[in-house]
């Protein structure tokens, strides 16, 4: 409060501030957007092809349109993924001078439901009609427009078809590979190892520091490749209700339940008004009092609040329970009665035919045929109950099959009105077949749920003026002293705690634990924000977020902070691998053991296919590939692995018989590398020189 009255009382210099730093806001904004100069008038480009930023806006106008519940800043990466993605196969089209024909163009339009199953399309027998199809745009000019869109997309996924296509036929299995992976299944190896593990090793006694993790990454760039980020760290002063708070709004809803005497001015006497216990118009009285509206709704058991469900649930006719806490709210209950049945639990068994809506019709049946498919199955379910559960299994067109026709717990009218009208017309175990637009329907009437008739008062736990005061004045305290001192001694003397720091890129939304932030990444990025600014948020139905900006990562790898949960096990099992060696001397494989403190191990009939230890050591190629490389009795140096370090001595190779054909395992090859196609567009995006320009652009 004493910070907003020191504002009140020095309102007028605030003004003539604000009009000066909107002023200046906008001069700035001109120049660096607007008519004197935005530094980029293109979102971006792709190996030298300029993305315009109209088109772009139009685009991500029309997805955050669509109706999907996408943010701007979603539509816009979406936009930006979709544009890298065409530019880059484009070109690729382009080079191999691919060209689409009008039958393959039609084919692709054909598959898009608008048009292949457009009514308006379709000739007699049900069939797209080309004729019918070019005619309607030729007497519609109006819906030109419409066709010349897709036609451009439809010839984009056709020259992809294409494309893709060539490349899939590219991708070849030699019958040498065949050769090989017949031999890793079927070659096999006797051997004896000594393993001493790397967890031998405690952990704390490895330091990794962080230039040996930036020095691996640098090693290894393709691996940690990353956008340009900024790191932030931040304060989070909660803007929640204290314990006297709450205490004032269960007192305040407390209250509610008895009548009160209140000061009538129109009749100048006293009124007598009634508590929640004697209202004669439960509703309105409801309504007026609570943050939640009146729902007249019976409500099942498991529908109830968990830790008062069972005291509700008991609550007589006209009696009261509370004040009880759920969630943001304190509230009072008062029972209006029961009813029986007011959710149902059902299974059923589908039976579609053409014509039908229904949605996985497994085969091709009439009306007639469905129907006499129903009644059989009606008669098997009628002779065995228990033979529901299977029949669904094997014969319903619904997706409820892989639950036995369980279709869970269901309120009146969730079901179309026959199915409603029969499963809340029968008792439990009853069984019938009904007819809907889906087809024919056994039904299992398997459970129902009595329920509640509550009215509720409910009154939000909020924080008051005086405790959000309280919270805007520590948050600002602390953004003041921040700024000039350092901010974590300055967290800690005023007894907040500064949050693991935040990597972002600039277009990312995401703000750590704390969700979609999307003001605190573009400070961070704008580019009169510098190395250790400090600025306040205010972050609705949280609180204050302070933010520090700690620097910028521009070495083209991602942050130490987020490398280092991968990194440090390798390079500290690099370092272990190093102490173990030492160990491991002596002139044959058992001196060496005892050196290292560990026993001589066998290992049998292993293969090059699955190079797993015994002993769930787990998979370890490296020593089973030196162990088929020794001769019989030879003993392997040090092998770094992945558990350990291990000495090998080669007791004998089995060498599989060979055989002419390899047919089978080429076969098996191919399969492995069937989708090896996936990876063209990565690999182009991993070549190409894209300019990135959408963080100059609000989204």
């Amino acid at each position: 409060m004493a910070v907003l009255a020191k504002i009140r009382q020095r309102s007028a210099l605030l003004i003539g501030v604000i009009a000066l730093a909107l002023f200046a806001f906008i001069i700035q904004d001109l120049f660096t957007r607007g008519t004197f100069g935005q530094s980029s008038k293109d979102v971006g480009s792709i190996d030298g092809k300029d993305i315009s930023f109209e088109d772009f806006r139009v685009k991500v106008s029309n997805v955050e349109k669509s109706g999907q519940g996408i943010t701007s800043t979603e539509a816009a990466n979406r936009v930006w993924d979709q544009e890298v993605s065409i530019a880059l196969l484009s070109a690729q089209f382009d080079k191999l001078g691919l060209r689409v024909g009008e039958k393959h163009l039609l084919e692709v339009l054909k598959a898009d439901p608008n048009i292949g199953k457009n009514p308006m399309f379709l000739n007699a027998a049900g069939m797209f009609d080309i004729a019918k199809f070019k005619e309607y745009f030729k007497t519609n000019p109006e819906a030109a427009q419409f066709i010349t869109e897709k036609e451009k997309d439809a010839t984009l996924n056709a020259k992809f078809q294409i494309y893709n296509t060539l490349v899939k036929a590219g991708l070849y299995t030699t019958a040498s590979e065949g050769k090989l992976k017949y031999e890793m299944e079927a070659n096999k190896v006797n051997f004896a190892y000594a393993a001493a593990l790397y967890s031998s090793i405690k952990d704390s006694e490895v330091k990794i520091s962080d230039s040996e993790i930036v020095d691996y990454m640098k090693k290894n760039e393709k691996k940690f490749k990353a956008d340009a980020t900024r790191e932030i760290q931040y304060v989070l002063v909660e803007d929640k209700p204290s314990k006297e708070d709450k205490a004032e709004i269960k007192a305040k809803i407390t209250a509610l339940l008895n009548g009160r005497v209140e000061y009538n001015a129109k009749t100048k006497t006293n009124d007598t008004l009634p508590g929640f216990r004697n209202a004669t118009n439960i509703a309105e009285f409801v309504n007026a009092n609570s943050d939640v509206p009146y729902d007249s709704t019976y409500i099942a058991k498991n529908s109830l609040p968990a830790v008062d469900a069972d005291k509700l649930f008991s609550l007589a006719p006209g009696q009261i329970y509370g004040p009880y806490e759920f969630g943001k709210y304190y509230a009072i209950s008062k029972s209006l009665g029961f009813k029986a049945g007011v959710n149902a639990k059902a299974s059923h068994i589908l039976i579609g035919y053409e014509g039908s809506q229904t949605p996985n019709q497994k085969e091709k049946r009439t009306k007639e045929e469905a129907k006499a498919k129903a009644e059989g199955i009606l008669a098997q379910v009628q002779a065995n109950p228990d033979s529901f559960m299977m029949l669904a299994f094997t014969s319903s067109d619904d997706s409820s099959a892989q639950q036995g026709g369980d279709l869970g717990y269901f309120g009146p009218n969730q079901m179309v009105k026959p199915f409603n009208d029969f499963v809340f017309s029968n008792g439990i175990g009853k069984v019938g077949l009904v007819e809907t637009p889906f087809g024919f329907h056994i039904i299992k009437i398997t459970d129902k749920q009595d329920g509640i008739r509550l009215a509720t008062i409910a009154q939000k736990i909020q924080p008051s003026e005086a405790t959000s005061d309280k919270a805007f004045t520590l948050a600002t305290k602390f953004e003041m002293e921040a700024a000039d001192k350092d901010f974590n001694a300055t967290a800690k003397q005023l007894g907040l705690k500064v949050e693991a720091p935040v990597t972002a890129k600039a277009m990312d939304e995401a703000f750590g634990p704390l969700g979609n932030q999307r003001n605190i990444i573009r400070w961070a990025f704008d580019k009169e924000t510098s190395k250790n600014d400090v600025k306040r948020f205010e972050i609705a139905n949280i609180g204050h977020v302070i933010a520090q900006y700690k620097g910028e990562n521009e070495s083209g790898l991602v942050s130490v902070t987020l490398a280092r949960s991968y990194v440090e096990p390798i390079l500290k099992n690099k370092k272990k691998a190093e102490m173990l060696k030492a160990k491991m001397t002596g002139s044959n494989i058992e001196a060496i053991a005892k050196s290292a403190g560990v026993k001589v191990q066998q290992a049998t009939n292993v293969t090059m296919e699955n190079p797993t230890l015994p002993g769930g050591v787990g998979q370890e190629p490296k020593v089973v590939g030196n162990a088929f490389a020794l001769s019989p009795n030879k003993v392997s140096a040090p092998i770094e692995g992945n558990t350990g370090v291990y000495v090998v001595k080669n007791i004998s190779t089995i060498k599989a018989p060979a055989i002419a054909n390899h047919a089978e395992y080429v076969s098996k090859v191919k399969a492995q590398s069937a989708s090896d196609a996936s990876r063209i567009l990565p690999a182009l995006k991993n070549n190409a020189k894209i300019e990135d320009n959408r963080l100059q652009f609000n989204y």
